[in-house]
């Protein structure tokens, strides 16, 4: 008797916790739920996040609607301002020499500017990006490539005699992308290099000093009110000099005035609010005593020629200044 009243209670034991097990997963799912919810929006938050932090890190997002390989550029409406971050660049060329300026030339417009180069130069990508067009045009750039960057800008390539990349590809600040040439409308071997915003071209001296080897700060910040002005004393200061954009010949036009050394160039050009200066490094000078005879702060002279306070600098040497 003892043996069946257990089985018994064993039997009902088992019949009220199967009968439990249902109220038990809901109550399970009934737990989960609003945490599942919780998980999502978390999700769409951090989602968002970092949608925001690729926006913010790729500018470029934020001003072009398309990505075309058919067209070099199209025009679209330019912002009030925009910052372009200039860092993290590499110079297209290591050419010193510009033969010709942005702006009015022939009649018409000269919407880049020429640096000497010879056939066969390396050409590098200016700063990170993608390859949009890799083509060429009989009557204008000959080989030429546009890149764009994360910065926001596009670069145009032109008259190269060889392009080393392909279209959709992703380059780095500095990687090859073609070799110099004299292809298309050119009359002497050289680089005809373009700075776009929104597929406006923007005169390059305002970003790139080819003379010394360095953009011109951290960042530009574009103004549509005082575009005008500032461009036309970026190519004063670190444009051809030899002669007005009217008269450059294209290519192969330099002189030995453009070769001069750059702070007697500079000296001679008019002083105004701010213009850019540099001055050549003297036997048994240090940063401490150019800071003083040029009247500004070591802080100040370290942040224009991207260098540490504790840099030595050669006899030579060209610093920036102003």
């Amino acid at each position: 008797m003892r043996f069946k009243r257990t089985i018994k209670t064993l039997t009902l034991a088992t019949v009220l916790a199967l009968s439990a097990l249902p109220t038990v997963a809901q109550d399970i799912i009934a737990f989960q739920a609003p945490v599942d919810r919780k998980m999502k929006a978390v999700d769409t938050v951090a989602l968002r996040g970092i949608m925001e932090r690729e926006m913010n890190s790729n500018p470029s997002g934020k001003l072009y609607s398309e990505w075309s390989n058919k067209y070099a550029h199209r025009a679209t409406e330019l912002p009030d301002s925009f910052r372009i971050d200039l860092r993290n660049f590499c110079m297209p060329t290591t050419s010193r020499v510009i033969t010709s300026n942005f702006g009015r030339r022939w009649g018409r417009m000269h919407k880049g500017i020429d640096v000497k180069v010879y056939i066969g130069d390396t050409i590098r990508a200016a700063f990170s990006g993608k390859v949009r067009v890799v083509r060429y045009e009989a009557n204008g750039y000959g080989n030429y490539v546009v890149i764009r960057h994360n910065n926001g800008l596009e670069t145009i390539y032109g008259h190269m005699s060889k392009q080393l990349v392909q279209e959709n590809q992703s380059v780095r600040a500095g990687d090859p992308i073609g070799l110099g040439g004299n292809t298309g409308r050119s009359t002497g071997s050289h680089l005809h290099f373009e700075t776009r915003l929104c597929g406006v071209a923007l005169n390059p001296a305002l970003m790139f000093d080819f003379l010394n080897q360095d953009v011109t700060d951290d960042y530009y910040v574009y103004r549509k009110s005082s575009y005008d002005r500032e461009s036309d004393v970026a190519s004063r200061v670190r444009g051809n000099r030899s002669a007005q954009s009217e008269s450059a010949y294209e290519g192969n036009s330099y002189t030995a005035a453009q070769q001069e050394p750059y702070e007697q160039q500079s000296q001679r050009q008019p002083s105004m609010s701010g213009d850019v200066r540099y001055h050549k490094v003297a036997t048994g000078e240090t940063l401490y005593s150019i800071a003083r005879k040029r009247g500004v702060s070591i802080e100040r002279l370290c942040r224009l020629n991207h260098i540490g306070k504790n840099m030595r600098v050669k006899v030579g040497q060209i610093l920036r200044y102003s």
